[in-house]
Parts: C-alpha cells; sequence; structure tokens
C-alpha cells in the first residue's frame, strides 16, 4: 500500500508546490484533482485543476507524469466528480465531454483509472436512475476501455445540502446498486472505496469489503463524525442532512481497524488516498496541511 492524498484541497497552489510538499511530507502518491477550467463558484472541494486536460496533448501529459514521478511521487489516478446523470442534457454532456478528456489524459500518462461517480438524478428513485444510467454510462465505459483505463465509482450518495436532497447525486453507494454495475460493466469498471460515506449509511463494513474486496480498485480515506443531536432531530429521512460530519481520518467514528483487516484479507495492495473534508483544517494551505499530516499519522500504521 502507498498513502498520499486528493490535491483538490489546494486549488491555488500548483501541483509541483503540492508535490513538493507531500514528498517533504513523507507520502508516496497523489490522486490528482482535474475539475475543468472555470470562473465563479464551485460546488465545496470541487473545482481544482491541477491539470487542465482540455489544453494538453500526448507529450505533455506523459512530462507531467514522468515529473511526478522523478519526484518521488506515484499518481494513483486522475480525479474529477460530476454528475454525469445530471437531469439537464446539456449541462450533463458538457460534464461528460470534459470526463472523457479526462480519460485520454488518464491513458496518456499510463495511469490505471479515473475516478469519479456514476451520477443521479435526486428527484428520481433509484430504480429510474439505474435506467438512465443504463442509457449514458455504455459510451463512456466503452471509451476507457478504448484508453486501456479503468473507471472507478465512489460511494458517496452526494446529499449534503437541500439541492441535492432526497435521492442524492450518486446511486453508486449500496449493495443493491454495485451488484449490478458489476454484472453490467465487469472489469472496466471498480469501486473507489470511501468508509466513511457506509457509516452513517449504515452499511456493514467488514460484510462490505468481504463481498466487494475483489473489485476495490482505490481506496479514499475519509471519516466522518455522527453529529447524535443532528440524528435525533432530523432522524434518519433527512438523509444525514444535518448530521454527518466530514471529519479527518481519526477524528470521527470509523473504525480503521475493522477497514485494514479486511482490505489485507481481501488482498487489497493499492493507494490510501486520504481525502480533506474537514471543516476544522480549511481556510489556508497551513490548516490544511496540518490535517494532512494529522491523518497521515493516524493511518501510516497501518500501511506496511
Amino acid at each position: 500500500m502507498q498513502l498520499g492524498f486528493l490535491t483538490a484541497p489546494f486549488p491555488d497552489t500548483s501541483l509541483t508546490d503540492v508535490a513538493d510538499w507531500a514528498v517533504a511530507s513523507g507520502f508516496e502518491v497523489l490522486e490528482i484533482a482535474c475539475w475543468p477550467k472555470s470562473k465563479g463558484p464551485t460546488r465545496r472541494y470541487a473545482g481544482t485543476t491541477h491539470i487542465d486536460v482540455a489544453a494538453i496533448d500526448q507529450a505533455e501529459a506523459r512530462d507531467i507524469g514522468a515529473r511526478i514521478n522523478d519526484n518521488g511521487l506515484a499518481i494513483s489516478g486522475l480525479g474529477y466528480y460530476p454528475n454525469p446523470l445530471h437531469p439537464d442534457p446539456e449541462h450533463r454532456e458538457m460534464l461528460i465531454a470534459h470526463l472523457k478528456q479526462v480519460i485520454v489524459a488518464a491513458g496518456w500518462m499510463g495511469l490505471p483509472v479515473v475516478n469519479t461517480f456514476c451520477g443521479g438524478d435526486g428527484a428520481k428513485n433509484v430504480d429510474e436512475n439505474w435506467d438512465e444510467a443504463l442509457k449514458v454510462w455504455p459510451d463512456i465505459v466503452a471509451h476507457a476501455r478504448d484508453n486501456g483505463v479503468k473507471i472507478t465509482f465512489e460511494n458517496c450518495p452526494m446529499i449534503f445540502s437541500y439541492d441535492e436532497w432526497p435521492g442524492g447525486h450518486n446511486i453508486a453507494w449500496s449493495p443493491y446498486i454495485w451488484r449490478r454495475i458489476l454484472a453490467e460493466w465487469g472489469d472496466t469498471v471498480g469501486l473507489n472505496y470511501d468508509p466513511s460515506h457506509l457509516v452513517w449509511l449504515m452499511i456493514d463494513q467488514a460484510r462490505f469489503i468481504r463481498e466487494f474486496g475483489p473489485h476495490i480498485l482505490h481506496m479514499q480515506a475519509k471519516d466522518v463524525m455522527i453529529d447524535h443531536d443532528g440524528l435525533y432531530e432530523r432522524g434518519t429521512l433527512s438523509s444525514g442532512i444535518g448530521w454527518q460530519v466530514p471529519r479527518l481520518p481519526g477524528l470521527g467514528d470509523v473504525d480503521w481497524s475493522v477497514i485494514f483487516s479486511g482490505l489485507y484479507r481481501a488482498g487489497y495492495d493499492g493507494p490510501i488516498i486520504i481525502e480533506h473534508e474537514d471543516r476544522d483544517f480549511e481556510g489556508t494551505d497551513e490548516l490544511v496541511k496540518r490535517g494532512f499530516l494529522l491523518a497521515r499519522d493516524v493511518l501510516r500504521p497501518y500501511i506496511k
């Protein structure tokens, strides 16, 4: 296993500077954020462009990868997390076009995966969204296969705010859907496993790893704290709004010994990528770095 982090919390810091700090701080791998270049407000922890995939060619992509590798780091994959099942067809096509560019860039760089969301329309139920996914995703999966890249879906329902309620913006979070995903698209698609979401979804972590461990191609290490006062006030039908609190590893309710015990038994030996969404450690690069270092020290004993 290799320990690293997703670069998204450093939107105003160059990839070179992020990589230099990562090496100096004892990290071994980066997941590189590849949102499209844009102006104006973006979703929290989205919008970071450390590789502008729309503005590079094959030689430049390979040069970026070589520079990171020469610095002593591996690249776990490229990360872009939009909603490919967005209800607005024009917006959806724009997102998918960029996702395809990320896939091409990953292929040029010789990377194994592109990390993303399956997507979802929060106004539809899961089965209706699955029917839409069967129309949208075959073309993207074929594009990934043609470029020698695998797609990994993060198991996050994307319900953090009322514009995402009640159904969320990503359906690839439950065993109910994951069995369908794997049966439909096989080895070209895998799981970008984030244990934090299963905590508040009340899905058994150890059982989930036992069933889907062979399909975990990427791992995002994020924690979550259940605010029990908020849960008391709002109940489970609020879908986590007001009581799921993203935290850095070690500061929430994830039992990391259960997670790593399951991963080792499942044979997972890939990257462990810290995902930083902790409001107590944001606002400046120094606070973000402090958070990553805290998470590093919590996780390091499990990674050999």
